[in-house]
């Protein structure tokens, strides 16, 4: 499994993101994007390359090509937004996709993700 997390313009290495199943985070103009699978699989690695990004300057992740996610992917998005948060950057999370929005509802969490 391929997990990336890149500057705008990079090419995925061996498929990588944009294969619909790896995932990752995307550095584009206007902020993250993620494409790809964000699950208990692969939500360390995510995670962990994501670190090696500087937060997203126009302070927007969308999600909107997440493909499949579980409650691993609600981790991974609290985190960001707790890193966002201790380094003084609102941070927007959009392109929620309704799974995961009830997900966060049964969780109580959605106010998390908005």
């Amino acid at each position: 499994m391929s997990v990336a997390c890149r500057e705008a313009g990079a090419q995925p290495p061996d498929g990588g993101v944009g294969d619909g199943t790896a995932g990752g985070f995307i550095a584009t103009e206007t902020g993250w994007r993620y494409a790809g699978d964000l699950t208990f699989a692969n939500a360390a690695a995510v995670m962990q390359a994501s670190s090696a990004l500087p937060l997203p300057a126009g302070g927007t992740v969308d999600i909107g090509e997440l493909r499949h996610a579980d409650s691993a992917a609600l981790a991974v998005l609290i985190a960001l937004r707790r890193r966002a948060a201790s380094e003084g950057v609102a941070l927007a999370v959009v392109g929620v996709p309704q799974a995961l929005r009830s997900l966060a509802a049964v969780y109580g969490v959605d106010e998390l993700i908005a």
